[in-house]
């Protein structure tokens, strides 16, 4: 079903009208996208704006791409893979001269990838894998398995015997991938148990009453995987909000200002940083190489590094530097 059939013709037309205004500023004409070499205008879909990791990453591909003098149109799909579908549907009509897409599902997104084929535009996918890479120009994204590991292998520092359950987001391939890593250095430690996996949502909201349920089904519950920072906070509060108090270890994903504080707080035991800036800055920098007819490599992992209390403030004045 397409949401565009419960659209007034108004509405939708709005909306059209609306993206290309965007992309094209205040020039009329077909296209935003010059043949004779000025301001090309270029797209990128998110699954959530609503998420500081995805605003620094739109800062990274923005700084490129306005350092040219092109323009960067942003898109929120609010977490709604139907929404996404349409708004690059829309986007594609005005021929962008590339789109950036952040999947909200990995495999439900195949339909605006051939779309994008057939329309001639290049797509690069960011932070979060699709299932059909060959569809797309390159990934570029930070090493998700490793940094699983990496939270697994602080947990086990933490906590050898853990009792741990895992908040998950698995319609999305970068979660899939964290996950898997988490399992597998899990599995070198027999004393540590993985006693469920539930869905999370990757948000704060989502994962509060899920974190909730599960500390009321297993009283030895002492540790939590959730897959992102968001969802860290979520069931931090959760843990926060039972009666009697409970200690219970978190590790998780991001490295966000959120997650920091939480980590100097000593709320959660560690987050293994990704660094969005840099997957925005190098995605856009890899379109620009293939414009130029540069040969580009299809998968990029960017590396992930884990902050704990211990070296959250080196992190921190590093991080600032940059």
């Amino acid at each position: 079903m397409n949401f565009r059939h419960h659209l007034p013709r108004s509405a939708f037309g709005g909306l059209l009208i609306g993206l290309a205004t965007l992309l094209a500023g205040c020039n009329p004409g077909p296209s935003p996208v010059k043949d004779g070499g000025g301001p090309r205008s270029f797209v990128v879909s998110f699954q959530t704006m609503n998420n500081p990791f995805f605003v620094e990453l739109n800062d990274g591909l923005k700084g490129v791409i306005e350092a040219r003098g092109d323009k960067l149109v942003t898109l929120d799909a609010r977490y709604d893979s139907l929404k996404q579908k349409n708004d690059l549907s829309d986007a594609f009509q005005l021929n962008p001269a590339a789109v950036f897409i952040n999947p909200v599902n990995w495999e439900g997104i195949r339909g605006s990838l051939l779309e994008a084929k057939r329309k001639r535009v290049p797509v690069f996918i960011v932070d979060a894998p699709v299932s059909e890479p060959d569809l797309v120009v390159s990934q570029i994204a930070s090493d998700n398995v490793e940094a699983g590991r990496l939270a697994a292998q602080a947990l086990a520092k933490e906590n050898p015997k853990a009792k741990v359950v895992i908040l998950h987001l698995s319609v999305n391939k970068a979660c899939i991938d964290r996950v898997q890593g988490f399992r597998e250095e899990c599995a070198k430690y027999p004393e540590i148990t993985i006693l469920d996996t539930q869905e999370g949502k990757g948000t704060s909201e989502g994962a509060r009453p899920v974190m909730i349920d599960l500390l009321g089904r297993y009283p030895q519950l002492d540790a939590c995987f959730p897959i992102n920072d968001p969802s860290a906070l979520g069931a931090i509060s959760a843990i926060e909000s039972i009666t009697p108090p409970r200690k219970v270890t978190v590790v998780t994903v991001d490295g966000s200002q959120e997650g920091i504080s939480a980590i100097r707080a000593g709320k959660l035991h560690s987050s293994s940083a990704q660094f969005p800036r840099e997957i925005g800055r190098i995605a856009a920098e890899r379109c620009y190489d293939h414009l130029a007819g540069k040969p580009v490599e299809k998968d990029i992992k960017v590396p992930v590094k884990l902050i704990t209390r211990e070296n959250v403030e080196d992190f921190v004045k590093e991080h600032d530097s940059r």
